[in-house]
């Protein structure tokens, strides 16, 4: 029911009136994998909000278990726009959001992933880490690639607090589907490949990761 408030009583109307996004394509009917390119925090506002189903999302347990106001109210937006939690503690992280994503998939659910495993540090698209395939592999689900265009000028990185208005794109685009024997790192190359025709990003065959650790130990 939070959900539904969100999406269509509180924040959704409230993005649709600021920020008149375009919306184009749609997603299949059950089990599908959204796959989207990440360019910032708001993403995780305008995709949920925007797209025709609801989307699951897994997070970082720290965002459930804040204290006060503001650590209540954070855990209680990620639950609302359809985050689950996964335990990163004991070196489980990437086995725990298998099974956490593939159980989604199984009840017929959406779920959402950014494949860069990241936001991107300067809004070109980086190379994706097969977490994506391995999950469209193991579970048979259809892949959408979606791009969101603009969330990366309305909210740049550093920014708490939306710094300009203007209109946001989410793009969604055709189902993909890849037999199971496929190879892991030729299917995230294909998805990421279709998210980069729909955003028109820039593309860099490295991990976003990676250009943001350097960047850190050069400023540091």
């Amino acid at each position: 029911m939070f959900f539904s408030l969100l999406k269509h009583v509180l924040l959704g109307p409230l993005l649709r009136v600021v920020f008149r996004p375009k919306v184009t394509g749609t997603v299949p009917d059950g089990a599908a994998i959204l796959a989207s390119n990440h360019l910032s925090f708001c993403d995780s506002l305008f995709l949920p909000l925007m797209a025709p189903r609801k989307v699951v999302f897994i997070g970082k347990e720290e965002y459930f278990v804040g204290t006060g106001l503001k650590g209540r109210l954070i855990a209680a937006f990620f639950r609302g726009v359809g985050t689950i939690p996964v335990d990163r503690k004991g070196g489980t992280e990437a086995a725990d959001a298998l099974d956490t994503a593939l159980r989604v998939l199984q009840e017929g659910r959406l779920f959402g992933i950014y494949p860069e495993g990241t936001r991107s540090p300067d809004g070109r698209l980086y190379r994706g880490k097969t977490g994506v395939a391995r999950l469209a592999l193991a579970s048979g689900a259809p892949v959408v690639p979606c791009a969101l265009i603009g969330t990366d000028q309305v909210q740049p990185m550093g920014h708490k607090l939306p710094k300009k208005i203007m209109r946001v794109e989410v793009r969604f685009g055709e189902p993909l589907r890849f037999p199971k024997d496929a190879d892991p790192r030729a299917v995230t190359d294909e998805i990421v490949t279709a998210i980069q025709k729909l955003s028109g990003q820039e593309y860099v065959d490295v991990y976003a990761a990676s250009v943001k650790k350097a960047a850190a130990a050069k400023n540091g």
